[in-house]
């Protein structure tokens, strides 16, 4: 079974969801503060991480930003703040998901469950032939079954959900994907994002391709309508 980092100041809240999800066979990792998880991350990395976003010394926000910087380890935030901006913030930052305090555990349980589904190759590509699970368009290079991505045999680290929306981008190119579409690609049911969280993964995947080739260029924005992947000429 996966392992779930948890990191969070209240000690309760850390023996509860930790009893919760060994019950349900999941090894844990716990921390009680932001900078302590960041070294143990780095040293054990988990499947998925569980970040309360008020914390001291490092709080999730500043914890996630580090993370980002040489890992796309799945992350759920946990925030007891009301304010919409924190949430979407988190999700322009590379969060995959998050659920304000308080919660119930069922609740945490399914999505620890959605987003490790979205980890794993997904089942209309597990069970496609090999020509499926590969993707070459021109210079980029998706391999869903392994979940990575290179560009002019060059690797580009992409979160889940970055993943997901290239994918489903590059799978046709030249045919324009809505915002709807690419949120019903890269997001289970349960989780509503919005247009802004799309648009704001789309600017992260140019900027990390533009890392490795600054003439990237080939997801466009058709103002008003959507996105597609530019055809080969």
């Amino acid at each position: 079974m996966a392992t779930i980092a948890l990191v969070d100041d209240d000690r309760n809240i850390l023996t509860s969801l930790r009893m919760a999800l060994e019950a349900e066979g999941y090894k844990t990792q716990t921390y009680i503060d932001g900078s302590t998880a960041l070294d143990g991350l780095k040293r054990n990395p988990p499947d998925l991480a569980i970040l309360d976003i008020k914390m001291p010394r490092m709080d999730g926000m500043e914890l996630l930003r580090k993370l980002r910087q040489k890992s796309e380890i799945p992350v759920i935030f946990l925030t007891s703040k009301d304010e919409e901006i924190d949430e979407l913030f988190g999700l322009k930052m590379g969060a995959d998901d998050y659920i304000r305090k308080p919660f119930s555990q069922r609740l945490l349980l399914e999505r620890v469950k959605v987003v490790l589904r979205r980890v794993q190759p997904r089942e209309a590509f597990s069970t496609a032939s090999d020509s499926s699970k590969l993707i070459e368009r021109g210079k980029l290079k998706l391999d869903a079954e392994r979940h990575t991505c290179e560009w002019d045999s060059k690797q580009v680290t992409l979160t889940v959900t970055e993943f997901l929306i290239l994918q489903s981008l590059a799978h046709r190119p030249g045919v324009v994907k809505s915002r709807d579409a690419l949120m019903d690609a890269a997001y289970d049911d349960q989780v509503y994002v919005d247009d802004r969280t799309i648009d704001s993964h789309i600017k992260r995947l140019r900027k990390k391709f533009k890392q490795v080739d600054d003439s990237f260029n080939v997801i466009e924005t058709l103002y008003g309508v959507g996105y597609r992947f530019r055809e080969s000429r």
